[in-house]
């Protein structure tokens, strides 16, 4: 699991870095790599439950600030997200900042429930 854990954390890592373009860069930032440096601590055996659950209340808040904007994405039939870097609508942006944000919930669900296996 110690390889996986190190190919989670860069690949965070990287989410992170490619943030700096992003409309609303600090807080991507900081999210990605938090997520990033619990997969890395994660990798050797450290499990620091309460900070998977900061992690997790912040990543619960945050989506549901944007559950309405994928729910009208959902509703306008799921129409590309993918097709340019550039977000030319909100819904593009609000789309892919769920899907991150439901990424690293994920992630950090995992790590949160390895930790109390530890316990």
């Amino acid at each position: 699991m110690k390889i996986t854990w190190l190919i989670v954390a860069a690949v965070f890592l990287l989410f992170a870095i490619v943030q700096y373009n992003d409309p609303d860069p600090l807080p991507w930032m900081a999210l990605y790599a938090f997520v990033a440096a619990a997969a890395a601590f994660a990798a050797f055996g450290r499990y620091y439950r309460w900070l998977m659950v900061v992690g997790i209340v912040v990543c619960i808040v945050w989506l549901g600030l944007l559950v309405p904007e994928f729910i009208h994405w959902l509703r306008m039939g799921m129409p590309n997200i993918a097709g340019s870097m550039k977000a030319e609508e909100p819904h593009i942006e609000y789309t892919r900042e769920f899907l991150g944000l439901f990424l690293c919930l994920i992630v950090l669900g995992i790590l949160y429930f390895k930790a109390r296996k530890k316990v």
